[in-house]
């Protein structure tokens, strides 16, 4: 089996459908169905489902993706190691990062780090937290921007701690205070975020003894916002999704100065690849400065 038929297998589940790898990897969509083909024939099992959206993994394809993603990322260190011996910097890094991230951060980061190294690649998967636990769990990423505390069984770096503010309308009573006391919040009618922030927002109401009314529970930033900008209640989210922000909406510090703590998570800080741990000193750097 060669590692060829791993790479096009793995691309075709990233991608979703046979026609988005082959364009991805520049291959002709017949090469690529045949490589699967083999793939299958090889190994005496069907592992993928063919149908008109996409495809699917059967349940022999999702236990086989386990080994293939790990035989890639083992061929990709060996590779960035062989580089690095003879001077060269270079490879693919594979990074997990959740929305505020993507926006606010990454594209500094990227920009930065191409200048300095312009042979090493990044691959961006973007989720919400759980996702990204997944994903460094089954080795599909190198590592992840998360929330901390994270997984026991991760190795952490903390990068920056991001304020909470509580947003609420210009028709709220709260809208002129400098800071929201948390007996305010009591029984008031609230929007939880369902996202990459719930996990904080519950955690702090909790630390405080606070119990909202929770009127909506709503996954996507914007709509939270726009909701609160129309009054059907007050959240509380980070200050790096507070960018844009209508005139009538305003975000107030909380009495307490809660935050969440954004950091990097890898299974191991000390085994990942070459180019990766390059890219996590950097970032470290970057944050540092």
């Amino acid at each position: 089996m060669s590692l060829i038929k791993f790479e096009i297998f793995r691309t075709v589940i990233e991608s979703g459908t046979l026609s988005k790898a082959a364009e991805t990897l520049k291959l002709t969509q017949s090469a690529v169905s045949h490589a699967i083909a083999s793939l299958e024939n090889e190994l005496g099992f069907t592992l993928l489902i063919r149908n008109r959206t996409g495809v699917i993994l059967t349940e022999n394809g999702s236990k086989m993706l386990a080994y293939i993603e790990e035989m890639l990322k083992l061929n990709e260190q060996m590779m960035q190691e062989a580089a690095k011996i003879n001077g060269i910097e270079t490879g693919v890094v594979r990074i997990g990062t959740i929305p505020s991230v993507s926006i606010q951060w990454i594209p500094s980061i990227i920009k930065q780090f191409r200048e300095a190294f312009p042979l090493i690649d990044l691959k961006l998967y973007e989720g919400n937290y759980d996702e990204i636990t997944q994903w460094i769990m089954d080795g599909k990423i190198d590592f992840g921007f998360l929330s901390l505390p994270a997984s026991k069984s991760f190795e952490t770096i903390p990068i920056k701690n991001d304020p909470l503010h509580c947003i609420v309308p210009d028709t709220h009573p709260l809208f002129h205070h400098e800071k929201i006391q948390f007996k305010n919040l009591d029984n008031e009618p609230f929007i939880m975020p369902k996202s990459t922030i719930d996990n904080d927002v519950r955690r702090i109401l909790k630390k405080h003894k606070i119990t909202p009314h929770i009127q909506y529970e709503i996954a996507e930033d914007q709509a939270i916002i726009s909701m609160v900008q129309n009054g059907l209640g007050i959240s509380i989210l980070p200050s790096m999704i507070l960018y844009r922000l209508p005139e009538n909406v305003r975000a107030i510090p909380l009495e307490s100065n809660d935050y969440r703590s954004i950091g990097i998570g890898a299974t191991s800080f000390t085994h990942i690849s070459p180019s990766a741990r390059k890219l996590v000193e950097f970032i470290q750097k970057l944050f540092q400065e």
